[in-house]
């Protein structure tokens, strides 16, 4: 921890890590970890090996792993950092080509490797805690860990509980205590650590081998590396008990002996970053640093997250202690969420300086390569708060919030994974995420709700949303092969459903937690079921999924799968609207009682065809609170759940689903509100909320380029497509989706009934642009298009 993390960005330009390729031989490197550790609590080790090169390489390949983390260095420069999570029969390995940083002579590799045992995140799934390196080829095999390794446990560092209310599943904060802490520990030269001889384990195992050795299967890690990027912590908003220059924390700040100071910054947005702090002296001091999404009053409510007076920040914190050291800086483990960070600073009879504070930004790297631009500027922010959202929401999984849970939840992926597809072109972290699932179903059938997780978390509903999933990887990266390999999972999802299928059609009771949106009369977000079950929400949803899968089976060569699952579609489709229809408000009930009604319900029976195309539009403006349709005026609408930000997502597709989509701005009302009360990302669901950041709140982005400016891959992969802008009341659009087969931009002006736009294909992709129910023909390159 020794200003080590001032190299990372030049690390980045040398020691990139590398794509692994899958041996065909056994490994040589043993796990390793101490003897004296414990093998599930709580641990922090260090491992240090010297090793002699006669030359410097031109290539020196290794393959490092670690349970549950590892930071790995070679001659105190960091080389990164891992492995991404995953579960124990899919244990990422990362690779990396430190030839840059080795010179002839004498080398050091080290790593720090953590297992927060009962305190580590939920998503962090563990065995013990365990160290390997493997070198690739016979010079690398001069790294491979064994017992000439050697190895040093870390009591300076440790865990403290969250001081949060509610729900909270992320990394804990840590304490370090500086006095204790060898501060050269990954220097071979001058470390005063007592090393011992590591202790092995057993040979690490590929999955795949004949015969494991411990519960650790290796497999290479197929993402990239994390961005690292270093950037401002905030700006000074508040201060007590020391003054603060104006420059402050870009420059130094001496706290006084014996004072107690609080020092608030503001970030102005939310971001996820390492915190970087430096300081000197401060012998007996204590620094305690705070992360909030946002600041409470004196009820524990947010109001306006640019407000400040009458606030005060209660988060997630670390510990630090300085112990009057020359120049020391603290940077936890695991990085932090925060839009607001706190120093609590106390010192004792020695002045603490603090000589900077600043933050490596850090999220997976995605590049923003769609646009939207529209002649209402309100769109603009909107669509960089939900880029934002997205962005901070995704890392070596995605998550559904990055300050409480850090779970990748099928619910927000699937809408993360469309934002991927739609803004970036890039499936990466969306292949990692439907094979994760996969992965992680139970004999039953089902997928998990959440995966990796060290607890096991079953909502049935999302299982079916993972069949979405793989059918919306289909449409957008036409990857047959890819989609073909989830097979086997979605025919055991649906399998599971269909057993659950009544005589009738709807579904039976569903066990376990059948999710479907935080409605505020929703149960525990559960929709109504009666003791025999027959719900409605639920029962579309199988629909929805048994439709999806039989696209795929018909593009496997399958058509009796496909038959079967259209067939028990059709049925349940039947029964939902004979049981469900009622005739007096001529809406979708949530079950047969017919007692209990929802926006969930008439949303999904319209999107999917169930009620009656002549009633769509007529229902859509009965759950719609903003319709002004005259012809409801006397008519009687019953009490119903609302959707939340999540669920508008379906309720976006519905609206488009009816030729209705130049209504769409008028839906963005609630995401408008958001951003009057401060918010730089969307919340879970309305006023109260926990999370400032959830990923299924951000699907605004996807509905901009999809449904306002239109863009459809009309075949899978965007073998070609259809083009249908809804403008509603916008005068000028300017956007552009990346696809597999290139960017497809588009412009359109619009003055009275004329539109004017301006279309470019990729080469070899053709298409349709319809407006105002007039078709023309699309063909590669850029094309001007003017209709009435």
């Amino acid at each position: 921890m020794r200003n080590h993390k001032i190299l990372v960005l030049l690390i980045a330009a040398v020691a990139s890590p590398v794509v692994a390729q899958i041996s065909d031989k056994p490994w040589t490197a043993q796990w390793i970890t101490a003897a004296s550790a414990p093998a599930r609590d709580e641990a922090v080790l260090h491992f240090r090996k010297i090793i002699d090169l006669p030359t410097k390489p031109e290539h020196f390949l290794v393959d490092v792993s670690a349970d549950n983390q590892f930071v790995f260095y070679v001659n105190q420069q960091r080389v990164g950092s891992g492995p991404s999570r995953s579960d124990l029969k899919h244990w990422r390995y990362e690779t990396y080509d430190i030839a840059p940083m080795l010179r002839a002579g004498r080398n050091i590799l080290a790593s720090t490797v953590w297992n927060f045992g009962s305190h580590a995140a939920l998503a962090q799934v563990s065995d013990r805690i365990g160290f390997l390196v493997h070198g690739q080829g016979e010079v690398e095999h001069v790294a491979d860990t064994d017992s000439s390794w050697e190895v040093g446990q870390e009591n300076a560092i440790t865990t403290l509980s969250p001081d949060v209310p509610g729900y909270y599943a992320a990394e804990p904060g840590e304490r370090l205590d500086g006095p204790a802490f060898d501060w050269n520990w990954e220097s071979a030269s001058i470390s005063d650590k007592k090393w011992q001889e590591a202790a092995t384990l057993s040979p690490a195992s590929l999955r795949g081998e004949a015969d494991s050795h411990n519960s650790w299967w290796l497999v290479p890690d197929p993402l990239p590396a994390m961005e690292m990027k270093l950037v401002p912590a905030g700006h000074v908003v508040r201060s007590v008990g020391v003054q603060v220059p104006s420059d402050f924390p870009a420059a130094g700040l001496t706290i006084p002996p014996n004072t107690v100071a609080f020092i608030l910054l503001d970030n102005s947005e939310l971001t996820t970053a390492y915190p970087d702090l430096k300081v000197a002296g401060g012998a007996g001091s204590t620094v305690r640093i705070t992360y909030a999404e946002a600041l409470v009053d004196a009820s524990g409510q947010k109001g306006n997250r640019n407000q400040i007076e009458g606030k005060h920040i209660v988060g997630l914190h670390d510990e630090f202690l300085p112990g009057g050291c020359l120049s020391c800086e603290f940077m936890p483990l695991a990085w932090r969420t925060w839009r607001y960070l706190q120093l609590d600073v106390h010192t004792a009879d020695q002045p603490l300086r603090i000589e900077t504070l600043r933050a490596w930004f850090t999220a997976f790297p995605f590049t923003e390569r769609a646009r939207f631009h529209s002649n209402d500027q309100s769109l603009s922010k909107m669509w960089d708060i939900g880029w934002r959202t997205a962005r901070l929401d995704a890392h070596d999984t995605y998550m559904d919030t990055p300050y409480w849970e850090r779970l990748q939840y099928l619910g927000d992926t699937r809408i993360q994974a469309l934002i991927s597809y739609s803004v970036a072109g890039d499936d990466r972290l969306a292949r990692q995420a439907i094979e994760a699932f996969n992965n992680s179903r139970i004999p039953d059938g089902l997928t998990q709700s959440r995966y990796p997780s060290s607890l096991v978390q079953m909502i049935p509903t999302f299982s079916l949303l993972w069949v979405g999933m793989v059918h919306d990887f289909w449409i957008y990266r036409g990857d047959r092969n890819f989609v073909r390999g989830q097979l086997q999972g979605t025919r055991a999802v649906l399998d599971w459903f269909l057993h659950q299928q009544r005589a009738d059609g709807l579904l039976g009771k569903i066990p376990w937690w059948p999710f479907v949106d935080w409605g505020k009369d929703f149960e525990s977000g559960t929709p109504p079921q009666n003791e025999d079950g027959g719900s409605s929400v639920i029962t579309l949803q199988f629909i929805e999924a048994l439709r999806y899968a039989a696209d795929l089976e018909d593009a496997a060569g399958a058509a009796s799968n496909a038959a079967k699952y259209r067939a028990a579609a059709d049925r349940a489709a039947q029964a939902v609207l004979k049981s469900c229809w009622n005739g007096q408000y001529e809406l979708l009930a949530d079950t047969p009682a017919q007692k209990h009604f929802s926006q969930h319900a008439n949303i999904l029976g319209v999107w999917l065809d169930v009620i009656p195309k002549s009633k769509q539009k007529m229902v859509l403006a009965k759950i719609l609170p903003s319709s002004s349709d005259a012809s409801l005026v006397g008519q009687v609408v019953p009490p119903m759940t609302a959707a939340t930000y999540y669920f508008r997502f379906y309720l976006a597709r519905a609206v488009e689903h009816t030729g209705m989509g130049d209504d769409y701005l008028k839906l963005l009302d609630p995401w408008k509100q958001m951003m009057s009360l401060g918010l730089t990302t969307w919340a879970e669901s309305p006023e109260p909320t926990r999370s400032d950041s959830h990923a299924w709140s951000a699907h605004p982005n996807y509905d901009l380029l999809t449904m306002v400016a239109g863009i459809h891959a009309a075949k899978p992969g965007f073998e070609a497509v259809l083009i249908e802008p809804h403008l509603g009341n916008l005068t000028h659009v300017n956007a552009a989706m990346p696809t597999p087969k290139g960017t497809i931009e588009v412009e359109y002006d619009r003055v009275g009934t004329r539109l004017t736009a301006e279309i470019t294909l990729a080469p070899g992709v053709t298409g349709d642009f319809i407006w105002n129910r007039q078709r023309s023909p699309l063909h590669p390159g850029k094309q001007e298009i003017s209709l009435h």
